[in-house]
């Protein structure tokens, strides 16, 4: 019996690979002209690692790259090193992940259910690596693997608000009784927030106003702890660890009377970014002790509103020429981006429809259709939108993107907005969450919430609650993705695309979630 030959570790490939060219140890591989950064990026997501680290070598050592052009294909080296972090599962090691939940698996059955696409992996080098949590996504994406559960198996929960239940039934009792003061709708695209005045009694005067714009209901008063641990010696001892904690921005009728109460870890307060950043933040530094974490801790206090929106199908407008909602019409790469294949599948959807708001609706439903799953982290996927479009399976920040795309293309406006989801403190409840908005002309910006997506009632409102609605417990962090955290990061993020975990870096470069924590406590008041 011949002895097992050991494969090296990829990354060890990429570094032998590496040494053997600048030795010129073989001239006419390294003599290969360096691709383009697309070309390089659809190599590596192809899976061949060992070329496309040896392209960017070469490309490092151009004189004539600009800085910019130098990090992003030192970037494309980094994801590399982050994809295989997320891949780390063998053969075996997947099959037992899979056998936890059904003792009697047959290799055949994982065969076939990999072919059929319900257990991510990516074929890198020639070897194919699944992706950590293929094995739990595959019970979300595949009912016959459900259905082969051994019994007992607890089963995934969804989140307190994913379900028709008291708050939705009490956000739509008070839309019913929703009494404006002034209807102060202005039908401006750039006023990102346009509602109705939410001054004086709600539930007085007569007869009715028009409400026109999304409704600010059932207030929450919430108290919140984020903190960030640093582990031991992940940094050297005496440089300065900096830190940046997602923080929010006064939304008006969504989130207000924001007052921050304190921080601690740093060797000065906090320094809050200004109120108009679209990706807010706390920021703090500290030196690094050795043998010892690092503990970063914000807290503060505000109140969140339920947002509802009584849409009349027949009164939704066309869009109209403004040049402020020019932006949330566009194509921006990598992750929104109009591919033949995001216009195929829209085409199939869509077909020959034209009102706005039931274009909306084809696009909602289809998206929701598509299971969720837990998602590799963003900054490996080269096109969000494009990837929930044809992975099987996506989470919410993939499915709101995805979307977005769609709605876009269509030509109806749409953007982002994520944070943080939680609960009253009996339930004891928090989790990341991305959700988005939708430009409906008379109605103005209105939220949606794909992920959740239809609830289960036959009540109308309650069925649609998140198309035009959302619930009173999540705080919003971003107003938009990939935008730029202040003071600025001197670093590749750990999360090129959303901020609610939180951003760390030293001299020495970024500290990705495999060397920090993150924590969030919510308290209702």
């Amino acid at each position: 019996m011949e002895s097992a030959v050991r494969k090296p570790h990829p990354l060890r490939r990429f570094a032998w690979h590496t040494a053997a060219c600048l030795l010129l140890v073989s001239p006419a591989l390294c003599a290969q002209p360096v691709p383009a950064l697309p070309d390089l990026i659809a190599s590596i997501d192809a899976g061949h690692f060992v070329q496309a680290d040896a392209d960017i070598t070469r490309a490092l050592a151009d004189a004539n790259l600009s800085q910019d052009q130098r990090d992003a294909y030192a970037f494309q080296r980094e994801r590399m090193r982050r994809i295989l972090l997320d891949f780390t599962l063998d053969a075996a090691a997947a099959q037992a992940q899979v056998r936890k939940q059904i003792p009697d698996l047959t290799a055949d059955e994982f065969a076939r259910w990999d072919a059929q696409g319900y257990l991510e992996h990516l074929d890198i080098d020639g070897e194919r690596r699944w992706f950590k949590r293929a094995p739990s996504n595959l019970f979300r994406v595949s009912a016959e693997a459900r259905a082969r559960r051994a019994p007992g198996v607890p089963v995934p929960k969804d989140g307190p608000y994913e379900v028709v239940g008291p708050h939705h039934e009490e956000v739509v009792a008070a839309a019913r009784s929703y009494r404006p003061t002034v209807d102060t709708y202005r039908g401006n695209g750039g006023d990102h927030h346009s509602a109705a005045s939410t001054t004086g009694d709600r539930n007085a005067g007569s007869p009715r106003p028009l409400v026109v714009g999304p409704q600010s209901l059932t207030p929450r008063h919430v108290t919140v702890t984020q903190s960030l641990t640093v582990k031991p010696d992940a940094v050297p001892a005496g440089e300065t660890i900096r830190a940046w904690i997602p923080y929010p921005r006064a939304i008006p009728g969504q989130q207000e009377n924001i007052r921050f109460l304190g921080s601690s870890g740093g060797t000065a307060p906090a320094q809050i970014a200004r109120e108009d950043t679209q990706q807010r933040s706390a920021y703090l530094q500290a030196p690094a002790v050795a043998g010892q974490p690092t503990q970063f801790e914000v807290r503060y206090e505000l109140t969140v509103y339920a947002r509802h929106t009584d849409i009349d199908p027949a009164k939704v407008q066309p869009t109209p020429n403004d040049p402020a909602l020019q932006p949330y019409l566009a194509e921006r790469a990598p992750h929104v981006v109009f591919t033949p294949a995001l216009r195929a599948f829209s085409q199939r959807v869509v077909g020959n429809e034209t009102h706005p708001y039931r274009i909306f609706e084809k696009l909602f439903d289809a998206v929701d259709q598509i299971p969720w799953g837990g998602a590799r982290e963003y900054s490996t996927i080269s096109n969000i939108s494009n990837y929930a479009l044809h992975a099987g399976h996506a989470d919410c920040g993939q499915q709101t993107l995805l979307l977005i795309a769609l709605l876009r293309l269509n030509g109806i406006p749409a953007r982002w907005q994520s944070g943080m989801v939680y609960s009253d403190d009996s339930i004891g409840y928090n989790n990341l969450h991305d959700w988005g908005a939708v430009y409906l002309a008379p109605y103005g910006w209105v939220p949606m919430d794909v992920t959740t997506g239809r609830l289960h009632s036959r009540t109308p409102a309650l069925r649609d609650f998140y198309l035009g609605g959302l619930d009173a417990y999540r705080i919003a962090f971003n107003d938009d993705y990939d935008r730029p955290l202040v003071p600025a990061k001197k670093h590749p993020r750990s999360d090129t695309v959303d901020n609610q975990r939180g951003e760390v870096e030293w001299s020495g470069g970024n500290l990705y979630y495999d060397q920090w924590t993150y924590d969030f406590q919510s308290h209702m008041k």
